[in-house]
Protein backbone atom coordinates (compact mmCIF):
# COMPACT_ATOMS: atom_id res chain seq x y z
CA UNK A 1 0.00 0.00 0.00
CA UNK A 2 2.12 3.01 -1.65
CA UNK A 3 5.73 2.69 -0.98
CA UNK A 4 6.15 2.60 2.88
CA UNK A 5 3.96 0.41 3.66
CA UNK A 6 1.96 -3.44 2.80
CA UNK A 7 -0.83 -4.88 3.51
CA UNK A 8 -0.62 -8.78 4.50
CA UNK A 9 -3.45 -10.91 3.57
CA UNK A 10 -4.44 -13.86 6.10
CA UNK A 11 -6.63 -16.79 6.20
CA UNK A 12 -8.50 -15.94 9.26
CA UNK A 13 -8.72 -13.12 12.23
CA UNK A 14 -6.86 -15.95 14.71
CA UNK A 15 -3.81 -15.97 12.32
CA UNK A 16 -4.14 -12.20 12.12
CA UNK A 17 -3.75 -11.90 15.61
CA UNK A 18 -0.80 -14.37 15.77
CA UNK A 19 1.05 -12.16 13.48
CA UNK A 20 -0.03 -9.03 15.45
CA UNK A 21 1.00 -10.21 18.53
CA UNK A 22 4.64 -11.59 17.14
CA UNK A 23 5.64 -8.13 15.20
CA UNK A 24 4.71 -6.40 18.56
CA UNK A 25 6.81 -8.24 20.66
CA UNK A 26 9.09 -8.40 17.99
CA UNK A 27 9.57 -5.43 15.86
CA UNK A 28 11.61 -5.77 13.00
CA UNK A 29 13.69 -3.15 11.67
CA UNK A 30 12.10 0.19 10.18
CA UNK A 31 9.13 -0.78 11.73
CA UNK A 32 6.52 2.05 12.62
CA UNK A 33 3.30 0.22 13.71
CA UNK A 34 1.09 -2.89 12.40
CA UNK A 35 -2.44 -2.49 12.04
CA UNK A 36 -4.71 -5.66 12.61
CA UNK A 37 -7.83 -5.45 10.72
CA UNK A 38 -10.64 -8.81 10.28
CA UNK A 39 -8.28 -10.73 7.41
CA UNK A 40 -5.15 -8.55 7.60
CA UNK A 41 -2.23 -6.98 8.83
CA UNK A 42 -1.28 -3.88 7.76
CA UNK A 43 2.60 -3.30 8.04
CA UNK A 44 4.32 -0.11 8.26
CA UNK A 45 7.77 1.14 7.86
CA UNK A 46 9.97 4.55 8.07
CA UNK A 47 11.26 4.01 4.73
CA UNK A 48 11.18 2.30 1.18
CA UNK A 49 14.48 0.35 2.01
CA UNK A 50 13.14 -0.28 5.34
CA UNK A 51 9.86 -1.70 3.40
CA UNK A 52 11.99 -3.58 1.03
CA UNK A 53 14.27 -5.35 4.15
CA UNK A 54 11.44 -6.10 6.19
CA UNK A 55 9.78 -7.93 3.13
CA UNK A 56 12.08 -10.74 3.15
CA UNK A 57 11.31 -11.25 7.02
CA UNK A 58 7.39 -10.96 6.76
CA UNK A 59 7.53 -13.99 3.89
CA UNK A 60 9.45 -16.33 6.22
CA UNK A 61 7.73 -14.98 9.22
CA UNK A 62 6.33 -17.97 11.65
CA UNK A 63 4.85 -16.37 14.57
CA UNK A 64 5.80 -17.34 17.89
CA UNK A 65 3.04 -18.42 20.02
CA UNK A 66 4.33 -17.51 23.05
CA UNK A 67 4.55 -13.82 21.59
CA UNK A 68 0.74 -13.60 22.93
CA UNK A 69 1.81 -12.90 26.01
CA UNK A 70 -0.52 -12.34 29.32
CA UNK A 71 -3.48 -11.03 28.29
CA UNK A 72 -6.69 -9.65 30.66
CA UNK A 73 -10.09 -11.16 31.76
CA UNK A 74 -12.55 -7.91 31.20
CA UNK A 75 -15.99 -7.81 32.80
CA UNK A 76 -18.52 -5.08 30.85
CA UNK A 77 -21.81 -4.75 32.46
CA UNK A 78 -24.53 -3.92 30.48
CA UNK A 79 -28.03 -2.66 30.80
CA UNK A 80 -29.65 -3.92 27.93
CA UNK A 81 -32.28 -1.35 26.94
CA UNK A 82 -30.94 -0.68 23.77
CA UNK A 83 -32.68 0.46 20.87
CA UNK A 84 -32.25 -2.37 18.44
CA UNK A 85 -32.53 -5.13 21.26
CA UNK A 86 -36.31 -6.17 19.57
CA UNK A 87 -35.02 -6.13 16.15
CA UNK A 88 -31.76 -7.98 16.48
CA UNK A 89 -33.89 -10.81 18.48
CA UNK A 90 -36.24 -10.82 15.92
CA UNK A 91 -33.46 -11.42 13.49
CA UNK A 92 -31.54 -14.28 15.19
CA UNK A 93 -35.55 -15.59 15.83
CA UNK A 94 -35.46 -15.63 19.60
CA UNK A 95 -36.59 -13.54 22.50
CA UNK A 96 -35.07 -10.45 23.65
CA UNK A 97 -34.43 -12.44 26.65
CA UNK A 98 -32.47 -15.46 25.22
CA UNK A 99 -30.17 -12.75 22.66
CA UNK A 100 -29.68 -11.17 26.21
CA UNK A 101 -28.52 -14.33 27.80
CA UNK A 102 -26.88 -15.49 24.54
CA UNK A 103 -24.72 -12.36 24.57
CA UNK A 104 -23.65 -12.84 28.06
CA UNK A 105 -22.67 -16.47 28.08
CA UNK A 106 -20.38 -15.82 25.07
CA UNK A 107 -16.87 -15.73 25.34
CA UNK A 108 -15.74 -12.75 23.78
CA UNK A 109 -11.95 -12.00 22.29
CA UNK A 110 -10.81 -8.70 21.55
CA UNK A 111 -9.41 -9.45 18.13
CA UNK A 112 -8.34 -5.64 17.07
CA UNK A 113 -8.84 -1.84 17.24
CA UNK A 114 -10.46 0.67 14.84
CA UNK A 115 -12.59 3.08 13.76
CA UNK A 116 -12.27 5.30 16.84
CA UNK A 117 -9.57 5.69 19.33
CA UNK A 118 -10.14 2.34 22.31
CA UNK A 119 -12.94 0.56 19.59
CA UNK A 120 -12.37 -3.27 20.07
CA UNK A 121 -13.72 -5.58 17.78
CA UNK A 122 -14.66 -7.98 19.73
CA UNK A 123 -15.14 -11.95 18.05
CA UNK A 124 -17.39 -14.40 19.88
CA UNK A 125 -15.67 -18.13 20.42
CA UNK A 126 -18.85 -19.79 19.57
CA UNK A 127 -19.97 -19.06 15.77
CA UNK A 128 -23.53 -18.00 14.61
CA UNK A 129 -23.18 -14.60 15.09
CA UNK A 130 -23.73 -12.40 12.07
CA UNK A 131 -25.68 -9.17 12.50
CA UNK A 132 -26.73 -6.91 9.90
CA UNK A 133 -25.70 -3.18 9.90
CA UNK A 134 -28.35 -0.65 10.31
CA UNK A 135 -29.31 0.57 6.68
CA UNK A 136 -29.19 4.42 8.08
CA UNK A 137 -26.20 4.84 10.19
CA UNK A 138 -26.91 7.25 13.73
CA UNK A 139 -25.43 10.46 13.44
CA UNK A 140 -24.62 9.92 17.36
CA UNK A 141 -24.04 6.65 18.92
CA UNK A 142 -23.48 7.44 22.67
CA UNK A 143 -20.38 6.65 24.56
CA UNK A 144 -21.17 3.40 26.31
CA UNK A 145 -22.95 1.72 23.98
CA UNK A 146 -23.32 -2.15 23.09
CA UNK A 147 -23.54 -3.07 19.74
CA UNK A 148 -23.47 -5.73 17.46
CA UNK A 149 -22.36 -5.56 13.62
CA UNK A 150 -21.20 -8.83 11.38
CA UNK A 151 -19.66 -11.50 13.70
CA UNK A 152 -18.74 -8.52 16.25
CA UNK A 153 -19.53 -7.25 19.22
CA UNK A 154 -18.04 -3.76 21.22
CA UNK A 155 -18.48 -1.00 23.43
CA UNK A 156 -18.39 2.65 21.87
CA UNK A 157 -15.61 4.55 23.29
CA UNK A 158 -16.45 8.13 22.67
CA UNK A 159 -19.91 9.65 21.09
CA UNK A 160 -19.57 8.66 17.07
CA UNK A 161 -21.48 7.98 14.24
CA UNK A 162 -22.30 4.64 13.85
CA UNK A 163 -24.66 1.89 11.64
CA UNK A 164 -24.27 -0.78 14.38
CA UNK A 165 -26.79 -2.57 16.31
CA UNK A 166 -27.53 -0.99 19.67
CA UNK A 167 -28.33 -3.92 22.54
CA UNK A 168 -27.61 -1.41 25.52
CA UNK A 169 -25.22 0.73 27.68
CA UNK A 170 -22.19 0.03 29.98
CA UNK A 171 -21.38 2.42 32.87
CA UNK A 172 -17.37 0.26 32.08
CA UNK A 173 -15.10 3.03 30.76
CA UNK A 174 -13.43 1.54 28.15
CA UNK A 175 -11.53 4.83 27.07
CA UNK A 176 -9.91 7.56 29.18
CA UNK A 177 -7.09 9.64 28.45
CA UNK A 178 -6.60 9.89 32.15
CA UNK A 179 -5.31 6.36 32.58
CA UNK A 180 -2.37 4.63 31.39
CA UNK A 181 -2.71 3.12 28.66
CA UNK A 182 -6.21 5.02 28.07
CA UNK A 183 -7.40 1.60 26.19
CA UNK A 184 -8.78 -0.25 28.74
CA UNK A 185 -9.43 -3.06 26.38
CA UNK A 186 -6.14 -4.78 24.23
CA UNK A 187 -5.78 -7.22 21.42
CA UNK A 188 -5.83 -10.55 23.15
CA UNK A 189 -7.95 -9.34 26.15
CA UNK A 190 -10.80 -12.05 27.44
CA UNK A 191 -14.42 -9.96 27.54
CA UNK A 192 -17.82 -11.20 29.31
CA UNK A 193 -20.48 -9.13 29.35
CA UNK A 194 -22.88 -8.99 32.44
CA UNK A 195 -26.40 -8.07 32.44
CA UNK A 196 -27.03 -5.59 35.30
CA UNK A 197 -30.33 -3.56 35.92
CA UNK A 198 -29.47 -0.35 37.09
CA UNK A 199 -29.73 2.79 35.12
CA UNK A 200 -26.02 4.43 34.30
CA UNK A 201 -24.53 7.77 34.00
CA UNK A 202 -20.40 7.24 32.68
CA UNK A 203 -18.69 9.89 34.52
CA UNK A 204 -17.18 12.66 31.66
CA UNK A 205 -13.60 11.46 30.95
CA UNK A 206 -10.65 12.84 30.99
CA UNK A 207 -10.14 14.89 27.65
CA UNK A 208 -6.17 15.45 27.23
CA UNK A 209 -3.07 15.81 29.56
CA UNK A 210 -1.30 19.41 30.73
CA UNK A 211 1.74 20.80 29.04
CA UNK A 212 4.66 18.38 29.39
CA UNK A 213 7.15 21.31 30.06
CA UNK A 214 6.68 24.85 32.36
CA UNK A 215 5.39 27.62 29.79
CA UNK A 216 5.41 31.49 29.78
CA UNK A 217 3.07 33.45 27.72
CA UNK A 218 4.54 34.89 24.59
CA UNK A 219 1.75 36.24 22.43
CA UNK A 220 -2.12 36.61 22.34
CA UNK A 221 -4.31 35.14 19.51
CA UNK A 222 -6.23 38.65 17.53
CA UNK A 223 -7.69 37.05 14.68
CA UNK A 224 -7.95 32.96 13.51
CA UNK A 225 -9.37 32.77 10.62
CA UNK A 226 -11.04 29.80 9.14
CA UNK A 227 -9.23 27.23 11.25
CA UNK A 228 -6.02 27.34 13.64
CA UNK A 229 -4.81 24.09 14.85
CA UNK A 230 -2.15 23.39 16.76
CA UNK A 231 0.29 20.53 15.15
CA UNK A 232 3.53 18.45 15.60
CA UNK A 233 4.42 15.34 13.73
CA UNK A 234 1.53 13.55 15.34
CA UNK A 235 0.97 10.21 17.20
CA UNK A 236 2.76 7.16 15.79
CA UNK A 237 2.63 4.02 16.97
CA UNK A 238 -1.10 3.98 18.47
CA UNK A 239 -2.78 2.44 15.44
CA UNK A 240 -4.08 -0.54 16.94
CA UNK A 241 -5.72 1.21 19.69
CA UNK A 242 -8.06 2.89 16.69
CA UNK A 243 -5.73 6.17 17.22
CA UNK A 244 -4.51 7.73 13.81
CA UNK A 245 -1.40 9.46 13.54
CA UNK A 246 -2.65 12.82 13.06
CA UNK A 247 -0.16 15.63 12.56
CA UNK A 248 1.28 18.52 10.42
CA UNK A 249 -0.57 18.31 6.71
CA UNK A 250 2.35 19.82 4.98
CA UNK A 251 5.64 18.25 7.07
CA UNK A 252 7.72 19.86 4.66
CA UNK A 253 6.83 23.62 5.70
CA UNK A 254 6.53 22.69 9.00
CA UNK A 255 10.46 21.42 9.41
CA UNK A 256 11.16 24.35 7.94
CA UNK A 257 9.26 26.70 9.77
CA UNK A 258 10.88 25.22 13.00
CA UNK A 259 14.74 24.99 11.03
CA UNK A 260 14.02 28.51 10.47
CA UNK A 261 14.01 29.97 14.09
CA UNK A 262 16.03 27.26 15.51
CA UNK A 263 13.60 24.46 16.51
CA UNK A 264 14.16 20.89 16.52
CA UNK A 265 12.04 19.66 13.59
CA UNK A 266 9.23 18.39 15.87
CA UNK A 267 8.15 21.37 17.94
CA UNK A 268 4.61 22.22 17.89
CA UNK A 269 3.76 24.92 14.92
CA UNK A 270 0.33 26.46 14.31
CA UNK A 271 -1.39 25.08 10.86
CA UNK A 272 -3.61 28.57 9.51
CA UNK A 273 -5.78 27.16 7.02
CA UNK A 274 -6.76 30.28 4.32
CA UNK A 275 -4.95 32.53 6.08
CA UNK A 276 -6.92 35.00 8.88
CA UNK A 277 -4.48 34.86 11.39
CA UNK A 278 -2.81 37.28 13.75
CA UNK A 279 -1.43 37.62 17.21
CA UNK A 280 -0.05 40.20 19.51
CA UNK A 281 3.26 39.68 21.22
CA UNK A 282 3.69 39.58 25.21
CA UNK A 283 7.47 39.13 24.64
CA UNK A 284 10.02 39.59 21.93
CA UNK A 285 9.25 36.91 19.66
CA UNK A 286 11.44 35.49 16.74
CA UNK A 287 9.25 33.30 14.40
CA UNK A 288 8.69 32.64 11.10
CA UNK A 289 6.16 31.43 8.53
CA UNK A 290 5.57 29.29 5.59
CA UNK A 291 3.75 26.65 3.73
CA UNK A 292 1.47 28.87 1.23
CA UNK A 293 2.36 32.41 -0.62
CA UNK A 294 0.22 34.26 2.01
CA UNK A 295 0.89 38.28 2.64
CA UNK A 296 2.55 38.86 6.37
CA UNK A 297 3.07 41.77 8.31
CA UNK A 298 4.51 42.67 11.45
CA UNK A 299 3.17 45.86 12.89
CA UNK A 300 1.33 46.68 9.72
CA UNK A 301 4.54 46.44 7.59
CA UNK A 302 5.44 43.80 4.71
CA UNK A 303 7.61 40.95 6.12
CA UNK A 304 8.84 38.11 4.10
CA UNK A 305 7.62 34.71 4.36
CA UNK A 306 10.42 31.63 5.17
CA UNK A 307 12.57 34.21 6.87
CA UNK A 308 13.50 34.69 10.95
CA UNK A 309 10.96 37.74 11.83
CA UNK A 310 11.77 39.34 15.16
CA UNK A 311 8.67 40.40 16.49
CA UNK A 312 8.83 43.04 19.53
CA UNK A 313 6.66 42.65 22.06
CA UNK A 314 3.23 44.47 21.90
CA UNK A 315 3.66 44.60 17.54
CA UNK A 316 1.20 42.41 15.66
CA UNK A 317 1.33 39.66 13.28
CA UNK A 318 -1.13 38.80 10.50
CA UNK A 319 -1.21 36.14 7.93
CA UNK A 320 -3.41 37.41 5.38
CA UNK A 321 -5.21 35.02 2.31
CA UNK A 322 -3.09 32.75 0.60
CA UNK A 323 -2.30 33.40 -3.66
CA UNK A 324 -0.84 29.61 -4.13
CA UNK A 325 -1.64 26.88 -1.78
CA UNK A 326 -4.19 26.69 1.55
CA UNK A 327 -2.10 26.22 4.55
CA UNK A 328 0.50 28.26 6.21
CA UNK A 329 2.78 27.08 9.21
CA UNK A 330 3.88 29.63 12.18
CA UNK A 331 7.00 28.97 14.03
CA UNK A 332 7.66 30.41 17.28
CA UNK A 333 11.34 30.07 18.72
CA UNK A 334 11.08 27.53 20.63
CA UNK A 335 7.56 26.10 20.04
CA UNK A 336 4.47 26.40 20.95
CA UNK A 337 3.71 24.77 24.21
CA UNK A 338 -0.06 23.18 24.67
CA UNK A 339 -1.59 20.06 26.43
CA UNK A 340 -0.56 16.97 25.16
CA UNK A 341 -2.27 13.34 24.22
CA UNK A 342 -0.29 10.11 23.87
CA UNK A 343 2.81 12.19 23.91
CA UNK A 344 1.60 14.78 20.87
CA UNK A 345 0.26 18.04 20.73
CA UNK A 346 -1.52 17.40 17.31
CA UNK A 347 -5.07 18.15 17.27
CA UNK A 348 -6.71 15.24 15.50
CA UNK A 349 -10.04 16.56 13.98
CA UNK A 350 -11.92 12.82 13.34
CA UNK A 351 -10.69 11.25 16.61
CA UNK A 352 -10.68 14.55 18.91
CA UNK A 353 -7.74 14.00 20.26
CA UNK A 354 -5.69 16.67 21.49
CA UNK A 355 -5.80 20.65 22.19
CA UNK A 356 -9.14 22.26 20.84
CA UNK A 357 -9.34 25.01 17.92
CA UNK A 358 -7.09 27.70 18.49
CA UNK A 359 -9.52 30.93 19.45
CA UNK A 360 -9.37 34.44 19.34
CA UNK A 361 -8.51 35.67 22.49
CA UNK A 362 -6.34 33.06 23.36
CA UNK A 363 -3.05 33.04 24.93
CA UNK A 364 -0.04 31.44 23.36
CA UNK A 365 2.86 30.12 25.18
CA UNK A 366 6.52 28.65 24.92
CA UNK A 367 8.90 26.94 27.11
CA UNK A 368 10.56 28.44 30.37
CA UNK A 369 13.36 26.77 28.91
CA UNK A 370 14.11 26.03 25.21
CA UNK A 371 15.44 23.79 23.47
CA UNK A 372 16.76 25.48 20.81
CA UNK A 373 19.83 25.59 17.81
CA UNK A 374 21.27 28.79 16.10
CA UNK A 375 18.12 30.71 13.95
CA UNK A 376 18.19 30.06 10.55
CA UNK A 377 18.77 32.66 7.29
CA UNK A 378 15.86 32.96 4.52
CA UNK A 379 15.25 29.82 2.32
CA UNK A 380 13.35 28.95 -0.93
CA UNK A 381 9.56 27.90 -1.00
CA UNK A 382 8.62 24.32 -0.39
CA UNK A 383 5.35 24.61 -2.97
CA UNK A 384 6.23 24.33 -6.76
CA UNK A 385 6.42 27.50 -9.00
CA UNK A 386 2.90 28.74 -10.67
CA UNK A 387 -0.32 28.66 -9.20
CA UNK A 388 -1.69 25.11 -7.60
CA UNK A 389 -5.13 25.08 -9.92
CA UNK A 390 -3.67 21.64 -11.40
CA UNK A 391 -1.17 18.75 -9.72
CA UNK A 392 -0.20 15.92 -10.62
CA UNK A 393 0.03 13.26 -7.89
CA UNK A 394 2.30 9.53 -8.20
CA UNK A 395 0.24 6.74 -7.31
CA UNK A 396 1.28 3.02 -6.40
CA UNK A 397 -1.54 1.00 -7.93
CA UNK A 398 -3.88 -1.62 -5.37
CA UNK A 399 -4.21 -3.14 -3.32
CA UNK A 400 -8.19 -3.19 -4.07
CA UNK A 401 -8.00 -2.18 -7.65
CA UNK A 402 -9.59 -5.90 -8.44
CA UNK A 403 -12.42 -4.35 -6.31
CA UNK A 404 -13.29 -1.90 -8.76
CA UNK A 405 -14.10 -2.58 -12.40
CA UNK A 406 -11.85 -3.78 -15.20
CA UNK A 407 -9.89 -1.06 -16.41
CA UNK A 408 -10.96 1.58 -13.06
CA UNK A 409 -7.32 2.19 -12.66
CA UNK A 410 -7.00 3.09 -16.39
CA UNK A 411 -9.61 5.75 -15.72
CA UNK A 412 -8.24 6.83 -12.66
CA UNK A 413 -4.97 7.90 -14.45
CA UNK A 414 -6.49 9.16 -17.15
CA UNK A 415 -9.26 11.96 -16.52
CA UNK A 416 -8.67 14.77 -14.20
CA UNK A 417 -10.84 14.62 -11.22
CA UNK A 418 -11.90 18.13 -8.91
CA UNK A 419 -10.59 18.76 -5.20
CA UNK A 420 -14.54 19.31 -3.69
CA UNK A 421 -15.36 21.96 -1.15
CA UNK A 422 -15.77 18.67 1.38
CA UNK A 423 -12.01 18.68 1.69
CA UNK A 424 -10.50 18.12 5.16
CA UNK A 425 -7.60 17.32 7.16
CA UNK A 426 -9.34 14.00 6.80
CA UNK A 427 -9.47 13.79 3.14
CA UNK A 428 -9.50 15.37 -0.12
CA UNK A 429 -12.48 14.56 -1.38
CA UNK A 430 -12.19 14.57 -5.44
CA UNK A 431 -14.96 14.56 -8.02
CA UNK A 432 -14.53 13.50 -11.82
CA UNK A 433 -14.14 16.20 -14.15
CA UNK A 434 -16.17 17.61 -17.03
CA UNK A 435 -15.59 14.54 -19.26
CA UNK A 436 -14.80 12.47 -16.78
CA UNK A 437 -16.95 10.41 -14.68
CA UNK A 438 -17.18 8.16 -11.62
CA UNK A 439 -14.91 4.98 -10.84
CA UNK A 440 -16.93 1.94 -11.47
CA UNK A 441 -17.01 -0.63 -8.40
CA UNK A 442 -16.86 -4.48 -9.91
CA UNK A 443 -20.38 -6.48 -9.16
CA UNK A 444 -20.90 -9.31 -6.95
CA UNK A 445 -17.67 -8.88 -5.35
CA UNK A 446 -19.53 -8.81 -1.77
CA UNK A 447 -18.88 -6.34 1.21
CA UNK A 448 -15.06 -5.76 2.02
CA UNK A 449 -14.17 -6.13 5.47
CA UNK A 450 -12.43 -3.55 7.28
CA UNK A 451 -9.03 -3.08 7.21
CA UNK A 452 -6.22 -1.10 7.90
CA UNK A 453 -5.61 2.19 5.98
CA UNK A 454 -2.12 4.81 5.31
CA UNK A 455 -2.34 8.67 4.44
CA UNK A 456 -2.32 8.69 0.54
CA UNK A 457 -5.05 5.79 0.36
CA UNK A 458 -7.71 6.35 -2.41
CA UNK A 459 -10.33 4.71 -1.13
CA UNK A 460 -13.68 4.30 -4.29
CA UNK A 461 -16.89 4.39 -2.18
CA UNK A 462 -20.42 3.01 -3.66
CA UNK A 463 -20.54 6.35 -5.27
CA UNK A 464 -17.48 5.97 -7.01
CA UNK A 465 -15.94 9.32 -6.92
CA UNK A 466 -12.43 8.81 -5.00
CA UNK A 467 -11.62 9.77 -1.20
CA UNK A 468 -8.13 10.60 -0.79
CA UNK A 469 -7.07 9.88 2.93
CA UNK A 470 -4.85 13.00 4.72
CA UNK A 471 -3.42 12.89 7.88
CA UNK A 472 -6.61 12.91 10.08
CA UNK A 473 -7.62 9.44 8.26
CA UNK A 474 -9.57 6.58 10.09
CA UNK A 475 -7.27 3.69 11.21
CA UNK A 476 -9.07 1.08 9.64
CA UNK A 477 -11.75 1.48 6.20
CA UNK A 478 -14.05 -0.91 4.12
CA UNK A 479 -14.24 0.74 0.91
CA UNK A 480 -11.33 -0.68 -1.75
CA UNK A 481 -8.26 1.13 -1.85
CA UNK A 482 -7.34 1.60 -5.71
CA UNK A 483 -4.47 3.34 -5.10
CA UNK A 484 -2.38 4.96 -2.88
CA UNK A 485 -0.47 7.99 -2.94
CA UNK A 486 3.15 8.24 -2.52
CA UNK A 487 4.76 9.77 0.53
CA UNK A 488 6.44 12.35 -1.02
CA UNK A 489 3.59 14.14 -2.81
CA UNK A 490 1.38 14.31 0.00
CA UNK A 491 2.81 17.60 1.27
CA UNK A 492 1.72 18.98 -2.27
CA UNK A 493 -1.96 17.33 -1.73
CA UNK A 494 -2.41 19.28 1.49
CA UNK A 495 -1.84 22.27 0.11
CA UNK A 496 -4.18 22.27 -2.99
CA UNK A 497 -7.62 24.18 -2.48
CA UNK A 498 -11.14 23.34 -3.58
CA UNK A 499 -11.87 23.35 -7.73
CA UNK A 500 -7.95 21.92 -7.99
CA UNK A 501 -7.49 20.11 -10.89
CA UNK A 502 -5.88 16.47 -10.17
CA UNK A 503 -4.14 14.11 -12.32
CA UNK A 504 -2.70 10.62 -11.04
CA UNK A 505 0.08 8.95 -12.38
CA UNK A 506 1.59 5.60 -12.01
CA UNK A 507 4.72 5.60 -10.02
CA UNK A 508 7.24 3.18 -11.67
CA UNK A 509 10.21 3.28 -9.56
CA UNK A 510 10.42 3.00 -5.68
CA UNK A 511 13.06 5.41 -5.45
CA UNK A 512 14.05 5.10 -0.95
CA UNK A 513 13.20 8.27 0.99
CA UNK A 514 13.81 8.90 4.65
CA UNK A 515 11.69 10.04 7.33
CA UNK A 516 7.76 11.61 7.02
CA UNK A 517 5.22 10.86 6.32
CA UNK A 518 4.71 7.49 7.38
Amino acid sequence: MGTRSVLIELPDTATVMAWHAHLSAHPLDAQIEVIAAARTLLFKAATRRGLDTALTALRALTPDDAAAGAHKRIDIDVVYNGEDLGAVAEHYGISTEALIDRHTSEDWLAAFGGFSPGFAYCTAAGSGWDTPRRASPRTKVPRGSVALAGPFSAVYPIDSPGGWQLLGSSPTPVWDLGEDPPNRISPGDEIRYRAVSEEITLSPATASAPASQPARPAATVTAVGLQALFQDRGRTGHGDTGVPTSGVLDRASARQANRIVGNRGDATVIECLFGGFGLRAETDLTLAVTGAEAPVTVGGQPAPLRTPLVVPAGESVEIGAPTHGIRSYLAVRGGFVTSEVLGSTATDTLSRLGPEPISAGQQLKVPVTPDVGAVGGPEPATLPEGNLTTAELRVVPGPRDDWCAPGELETLTSQVWKVSQESNRIALRLQAGEDGRPLRRAEDTGELASEGMVSGAIQVPPEGQPVLFLADHPVTGGYPVIATVIAEDLDLAAQLPPGAQVRFTVFETAADSAGDPP
